[in-house]
Formats: structure tokens, C-alpha cells, sequence
């Protein structure tokens, strides 16, 4: 290598200084990163956070410090998240340009020199090595043995090996992947050998930097259940506001008491101000992060725990995310025709052993090539008995010309020379017969179907230590095949049974070669279905790649930009996208996707950075998890919602109620703010500790097209909120026509709305009707809130200032029970309109959002 490199001279020092100059450094452009503050000042323009704001400084200028407290307190945590979360992922290009400008060795006026990643120019000579990191892409002047693992770019599980480039111009169409390339790329690792490049693309031009100008342009799309609490938040708000502002007039003018007129107005005003919407979607989304961490998913956007139960299409990796990314021996074929497949358990036969000793021996003494590492762990596992390694004395390297590689090992008794390589290579050493050559030929086909690469294995005894020039010079006898395969991990089949029962569709996006990806779709549990390669996803246009969508189930051979096309044919195609992967080659993908999935472990600082959440593990079955939390969790946020719209109306009908008999004010914004510090609790922690309904993974995905705030959802809240408001009422005006004073009217009405809240809680906690299971189903955060409750109406009963301040009289036992009454009334009757309603709002609604109707 030494005198190789000497017959290079290299650019000059002051040829690269000028290059340097006029090309600008070999690292991706920082154009568009914000700022810290910058962040900030767009969080605070978030309309959800500006009405928590809004909503603390009311409750401040009212002088109920405690729910102003609460409120800014939400607000504040949801400021200190989202600016990390942002903040957090301005990191993908930095990650990207630290990837891709590693130091590198250059020749420059004929001498070795070692710079900065950045300083390379193009034209520049690098000299690689094994264990370096490609700086820039480049072309092959000269190489031995050289292999390079492109698996961050095209997501293949082996090294690559490569040849030096033809006389004459450098071919315009490159791409990483496949054997014979006279290219490396920046960013791939050398595996094996030695070489000399001429640098032909450095920064931005790079592939790696297409990747990241490819990742700059994506927006991560503004989260759907966000845009839906926002404009809901603020309609109820508008309106809230309107009618307010309506009873301060009416009141005023009709009634002459202005300030009875202005508490009127703000007790309304409260009744019906939708603060609980944002608290319920930052708790519930903080706390479902907190739940998924448990499982060893790392959330990175909170909001993609809601996406992420709503996925209709998991594409996932091949490498590293269904596998295992390591090699092992899974076959082993001896010319006698006979094959043994390995796996846990498997104990290999004394005849097999000698296979396997060989092809270790064949093999780097330290290997680092991951066929190699999976050899010598076999004959770790294995080892032929009697057998005596000795000193290896002689090797032969790869050539383009023999695709073998032979080592030969002296024991103190005698020579012994073992060789591996490609079948056809150690078939030409051993001078196969026509007939064993078919029969070999038979059992490589067969294991190249299964996924398998295979190698073949023979042995030879040099007669003496003349060694001769090529390795054509020894007599061969063929030991066998050895198939290795990238195994499985154990919890794939599992996950994708899963994922199938719950209607999500499975689909593999991978770089390596189609029969491999299907063969492991295969073992993975996939649905059967096409194969697509990448050059035939480059012929289809826009429309045809749409139909071809509805029967691929493999797309192999996929480049970068091909896997950002296909995730953005299915989100074009109306479904949600979750998407898997660990290598730079799927960050621009893993950003586009609704939900993009990095690999934690094996997963590079790019993947998961512009991923929305993290395997910790590396676990593919903690997808399913997640997405079983995820349908939990939007399941919850909907009970909680459509709780705050039911119990909205009885309070509100309450606060109008006296206004239309010509009474005097029943609840005031005290009373309000009470009943609020139930509400909230409810909203944030009983719901959110809900736990997920009976059929939660077999029901199908929403619809992509389903609203939060659906007319299913709204129509049977405030049907619930009309039959509590109806039962208050009636009671109202029968207790109001006995005669019962206002102090006691006001007492008796506050604790039989209390007694209807808790009804209202235990109708929405399952979408189901069952009396027994909305009472006992277990439920901590329940009981919690139950004590609190049950503990402040005693305190309101047995303590006179209590009452005397919110302006109660006395309260009879008779009355509590028939608050009790009431709520229990109400419970019963709920429960069982939970499944006429259903029929009713099936028929009703739409049948693109038919699915909704289950909500009632």
C-alpha cells in the first residue's frame, strides 16, 4: 500500500485551500435552524397554550388563586415540553453533519496527511483503511481485499465489496448498493481491505448530503388531535363568551342590578369557559408518555402517541428492525447431499464439524466482517475435537478475478490450507464434475430462496512451503456450503400477528435483494402479496405506484429517496403512516411518516432525532405495545371529552335557570370554581387512569378522515347533558313551588349536581352499557377522587362557616338522599340508552364516520 500510494501525488496545498474555497466545506448548510427564543416565541403563538394563559389570568383577576395556579401551572409545563421536544429536533442536521465529516487521510503534495472531515475537497486522495469512516464520495484508483458496510444508506446487512474504476469519465448515475461498485460513499464504514479514492462529491452534493437536504425540506405535519382541541376550544369559548356577555345585558337591563348582573355573567361564563380541553390533551398526552416509557418506547412528540393508535400502515425496515443485524450460520449442506438446518437447540453432528472448522480457519484470525464473526461463533459453539489450529504462515486475498479467499495453517505436523468464497469461485478451485456441480448448485438456489447467503468451503494440502503465486495452484476438495442469514428476532411474528389482528397493514421497505426481503417477510408473519423492486418503483408514475400500493407487501432494492416517495404515496392515499428504521437512509422517511419509529441501540443519532418515537430496546414488539396504549389513550381523551361537554350543560342550564323564573342568582363563581376543582381532577386523572376497552386491538384503526369532535360524540354528550340538566330542573321547580327557600334550594341543588357529575363520570368510563362494570371496574385515581369529594361534602355539612359561605341554609338528610337519588336515576338511565343510541346514531351519521356511533 506504502508504494501505491507513492505514485500518488494528490492535489497541492494551495489547490485544496482554493477548492475549499470556492466549493465551500465538506458538511451539510445550517440554513434555517432556529433559535432557542425562536422556538419559544412559536410555542407561545400555539392558540390551545394562549387560552390556558388566558384562562389562569382570569381566574387571577376573579381572586381564585388556586385554579389560576392550576392552570398556569399546565401551561407551563406545556411551554418547558414542546420547547425541549423543538428544540430536541433542530439536532437531525447537526446529527447528519457530524455523521458525514468524519477526519479523514488525504495525499496531498505526495505526502500522507490526516484533516478534518470538513477540509475535504474534491479531487482530494483519501486512503482508506479498514475501521475508517468514508469522508466524501469517491471513486476507486486503487484497491485490495476492499469492502465497505453501506447499511446506514441503503439498509443492506452486508458489507459490499468493491473494484477499481474503469479507465475513462466517472459515470454520472451512482447509488450505493450491490457488489463490483467502483464507488465508496460518505458515511459508509470499511469493513475489510485497503484502498485509494479520488473524492468526486463532498457536502451537500455527497449522497448523504442529498439525505439531508432531503430531511430540511419536510415539515413534521401540525398534530390533527391539536388542530381539532384548537378550533373546538375556540368555538366553545366564542360562544361561552357571547352568552355571557347576553346575561350581563338581559340581567342589567331587565333587572336594573348591575351587579348582580356581572356575577351572573361570570358564573356563565365560567359554567361554560372549555379550559378542561387543553389540560385534558397536555396531561394525557405527558401522562401517556410517561406509560409508554415504561414499555421501552421513547416519546420524542407527545402528540404521536394519539397518531400512533390510529396507524393504518406500519412500513418497517428489514435490517436491524425485523432482524437482528448480525449474521449467523443458520444451514450447512455437505456433498453427500446431506443438510442440516441450526437453530436454538440444535446440536451439530460430528460429520458437520469439519465444515465448519474449515471455514473459521478460512477466515481473519480477528475478523470484524460480520460473516466472518458469525463463522468463528459456530465453531465456538461446535468445535471439531482434535482439531489443532497451529500458526497461520500464508494467505491469499479477494480478487476481482477469484471471489475466495484462502488461508493456510502450519500445526507443527503439516500444511493445511482452507478456502471460502463464492460458490461458483471455490467450484472453479475444486474442478467440480458437471453432475456435483448441479447438485451444489441445487443446494444454493434452495437456500437462496429461504434469504440465505451461502458461501462455499474447501481444504487443500500444500506439499510444501513453496507457496504458490495464485491460489489456482493447490488441489481442492470441496468441505461443503455454509448459509448464513441476518435471523429474525424472536418477538416479529408476534408483533405482526398483532399488528394484522388490529388491522394494521404490514409492509417491508428494505435495500437488499428481493428473494432475501421476501423470505424474511415471509418468517416475519407478513400478509402475502407483491413484491416491488426499486427499479420498477422508478418506472411507475405517480398514479400507477397508487394502484401497485393496494398489493405490495415488499418493496426491495429501495434507494433513500425512493422510501420518502412510497411513505408519501400512502399518506397521499388517505392512510397513517408509521415508520420504522435505523439508518441515515430513513431519517427524510421517518420524518415524512405521521409516525416515525428509530431503533434506540442500533438506531444512528439522525434515525432518532427525526424520528417521533424511540425503541429504547430495540424491541419490534414494543410497537404493538405502543399502539395499544396509543388507541388507549385517544380512547380516554374521547371519554374525557365527551364528559366536559355533558356536564358543561347542567351546569350552564343551572346558572340560566333562575334568570328565565325572575330568582335571584343560584351558583356564583365560587360555586363554580368547586364544582371546576372536581371537574378538573376528573378530567385529568380519572380518565387518564381508564383502562384500554375489551376489543381494543381487534377493532380496525379510525378512519384517517374521523374527527375527535365527531356529531356521534357531540350528540350523545349533550344528550347526557340535557338528561342530567332535565332531572335538576324538574327537581328545581317542584322544590321552588313547596316553598323551599333560596339558601336551601341552592344547597340541594349543589349537591344533587355533584351526585349527577359522579353519574356522568361512570357512564363514560367504558363506551359499553354495564351498570356493574362502570361502578367496580378498578380504577385508583377514581377512588381518590371519590374521597376528595366525599370529604369536602363533609366538611360542608358539619361545618357552619362552610355553609355560611357559600351562602347555603340547612341542609336535611332528606335532601342528600334525594340528590343521591337523582344521580343514581341518572346512572341508570344513561346506561341503559347507551345501546338505542348507538342504533339511532348508526342509522344517523354519516357512513364515512359510521365508527363513531360506538362512542355512545
Amino acid at each position: 500500500m506504502t508504494a501505491a500510494a507513492h505514485r500518488h501525488v494528490g492535489l497541492t496545498a494551495a489547490a485544496a485551500a482554493e477548492r475549499l474555497t470556492a466549493e465551500g466545506p465538506n458538511a451539510l448548510a445550517q440554513a434555517g435552524r432556529r433559535s432557542t427564543v425562536a422556538i419559544v416565541l412559536d410555542v407561545l403563538r400555539e392558540p390551545m397554550l394562549a387560552l390556558l394563559l388566558a384562562g389562569g389570568g382570569a381566574y387571577l383577576l376573579l381572586g381564585d388563586l388556586a385554579e389560576a395556579l392550576i392552570l398556569l401551572a399546565f401551561a407551563t409545563f406545556s411551554v418547558v415540553v414542546t420547547v425541549v421536544q423543538e428544540a430536541r429536533t433542530e439536532h437531525v442536521l447537526e446529527a447528519l453533519r457530524d455523521l458525514s465529516a468524519p477526519r479523514a487521510l488525504v495525499i496531498r503534495d505526495g505526502a500522507r496527511m490526516r484533516i478534518a472531515g470538513r477540509e475535504v475537497v474534491r479531487d482530494d486522495l483519501m486512503v482508506l483503511e479498514q475501521g475508517d469512516r468514508v469522508a466524501a464520495d469517491a471513486v476507486l484508483v486503487e484497491a485490495a481485499d476492499l469492502q465497505t458496510d453501506e447499511s446506514l444508506l441503503t439498509g443492506e446487512s452486508l458489507p459490499v465489496g468493491k473494484t477499481v474504476a474503469a479507465e475513462g469519465p466517472v459515470p454520472d448515475i451512482r447509488r450505493p448498493g450491490g457488489e463490483g461498485q467502483p464507488f465508496v460513499y460518505s458515511g459508509s464504514l470499511v469493513t475489510r481491505g485497503t484502498g485509494i479514492a479520488r473524492v468526486i462529491a463532498t457536502g451537500p452534493r455527497s449522497e448523504i448530503g442529498r439525505i439531508g437536504q432531503a430531511l430540511a425540506t419536510l415539515d413534521t405535519e401540525a398534530p390533527r388531535l391539536r388542530r381539532e382541541t384548537t378550533r373546538i376550544v375556540t368555538w366553545c369559548a366564542a360562544g361561552g363568551a357571547t352568552v355571557a356577555l347576553l346575561v350581563v345585558l338581559l340581567t342589567g337591563f331587565l333587572r336594573g342590578g348591575w351587579i348582580e348582573a356581572i356575577l351572573a355573567g361570570i358564573a356563565i361564563g365560567m359554567s361554560m369557559l372549555p379550559e378542561e380541553f387543553p389540560v385534558v390533551l397536555t396531561v394525557f398526552l405527558a401522562m401517556g408518555a410517561w406509560r409508554i416509557g415504561k414499555v421501552g418506547v421513547l416519546t420524542r412528540r407527545a402528540a404521536a402517541i394519539e397518531t400512533l393508535g390510529s396507524a393504518t400502515v406500519l412500513c418497517t425496515d428489514k435490517t436491524g428492525t425485523l432482524t437482528e443485524n448480525r449474521m449467523s450460520v443458520a444451514e450447512l449442506w455437505l456433498p453427500s447431499g446431506e443438510t442440516l438446518a441450526l437453530g436454538p437447540g440444535v446440536t451439530v453432528p460430528e460429520a458437520y464439524r469439519g465444515l465448519i472448522e474449515t471455514a473459521a480457519l478460512a477466515s481473519a484470525v480477528e475478523p470484524t466482517d460480520p460473516m466472518e464473526i458469525a463463522l468463528h461463533a459456530a465453531r465456538g459453539a461446535a468445535p471439531q475435537p482434535g482439531a489443532s489450529r497451529g500458526a497461520l504462515v500464508h494467505s491469499y486475498a479477494l480478487r476481482p478475478e477469484l471471489l475466495a479467499v484462502s488461508n493456510i495453517w502450519d500445526d507443527g505436523a503439516a500444511l493445511v490450507l482452507a478456502a471460502k468464497g463464492a460458490p461458483e469461485a471455490i467450484a472453479a478451485l475444486c474442478h467440480l464434475p458437471p453432475e456435483p456441480f448441479a447438485e451444489m448448485t441445487a443446494a444454493i438456489e434452495a437456500m437462496a430462496v429461504r434469504g440465505i447467503r451461502v458461501l462455499a468451503v474447501a481444504t487443500a494440502a500444500p506439499r510444501d512451503r513453496d507457496w504458490h503465486e495464485t491460489q489456482h495452484g493447490y488441489d481442492y476438495d470441496l468441505c461443503g456450503l455454509v448459509g448464513l442469514a441476518d435471523p429474525l428476532r424472536a418477538s416479529v411474528p408476534g408483533a405482526v400477528a398483532e399488528c394484522r389482528g388490529a388491522g394494521i397493514r404490514v409492509v417491508m421497505i428494505t435495500g437488499d435483494y428481493a428473494a432475501t426481503a421476501r423470505s424474511i417477510a415471509d418468517q416475519a408473519g407478513l400478509a402475502a402479496g407483491d413484491v416491488l423492486t426499486g427499479a420498477e418503483l422508478a418506472a411507475l408514475d405517480d398514479a400507477r405506484l397508487a394502484e401497485r400500493l393496494k398489493r405490495v407487501t415488499v418493496f426491495a432494492r429501495i434507494m433513500p429517496e425512493q422510501k420518502l416517495r412510497i411513505v408519501q404515496a400512502f399518506k397521499a392515499d388517505g392512510e397513517i403512516v408509521a415508520m420504522t428504521g435505523d439508518g441515515v437512509n430513513d431519517a427524510p422517511s421517518l420524518k415524512a411518516a405521521h409516525i416515525g419509529i428509530a431503533m434506540g441501540r442500533r438506531g444512528t443519532d439522525v434515525a432518532r432525532e427525526a424520528s417521533s418515537i424511540v425503541l429504547i430496546e430495540d424491541d419490534f414488539g414494543a410497537i404493538v405495545q405502543a399502539v395499544r396504549l396509543g388507541r388507549r389513550i385517544y380512547d380516554n381523551i374521547r371519554k374525557a371529552m365527551s364528559f366536559i361537554f355533558a356536564v358543561h350543560v347542567p351546569i350552564a342550564g343551572l346558572a340560566l335557570l333562575p334568570l328565565v323564573f325572575g330568582l335571584p342568582v343560584l351558583f356564583g363563581p365560587i360555586h363554580i370554581a368547586l364544582l371546576e376543582m372536581v371537574i378538573d381532577p376528573v378530567c385529568a386523572l380519572v380518565f387518564e387512569a381508564e383502562s384500554g376497552e375489551d376489543d381494543i386491538m381487534r377493532r380496525r384503526p379510525r378512519d384517517p378522515s374521523e374527527t375527535l369532535f365527531s356529531v356521534a360524540m357531540v350528540v350523545w354528550s349533550v344528550f347526557q347533558g340535557c338528561a342530567a340538566f332535565a332531572t335538576l330542573a324538574l327537581v328545581f321547580v317542584v322544590e321552588r313551588s313547596t316553598g323551599m327557600s333560596d339558601t336551601e334550594l341552592r344547597a340541594l341543588m349543589f349537591f344533587a349536581l355533584v351526585a349527577e357529575i359522579i353519574a356522568l363520570i361512570l357512564v363514560n368510563r367504558a363506551f359499553g352499557s354495564s351498570i356493574g362494570q362502570a361502578v367496580a371496574r378498578a380504577n385508583a385515581a377514581l377512588r381518590y377522587v371519590l374521597g376528595a369529594i366525599a370529604s369536602v361534602t363533609v366538611l360542608i355539612l358539619f361545618v357552619p362557616q362552610s355553609q355560611a359561605l357559600l351562602k347555603f341554609g340547612s341542609i336535611r338528610w332528606s335532601d342528600m338522599a334525594l340528590a343521591l337519588g337523582l344521580g343514581m336515576v341518572l346512572l341508570i338511565l344513561l346506561e341503559g340508552c347507551k345501546p338505542l343510541v348507538r342504533h339511532l346514531l348508526a342509522r344517523l351519521v354519516p357512513a364515512g364516520t359510521r365508527g363513531l356511533a360506538a362512542t355512545a
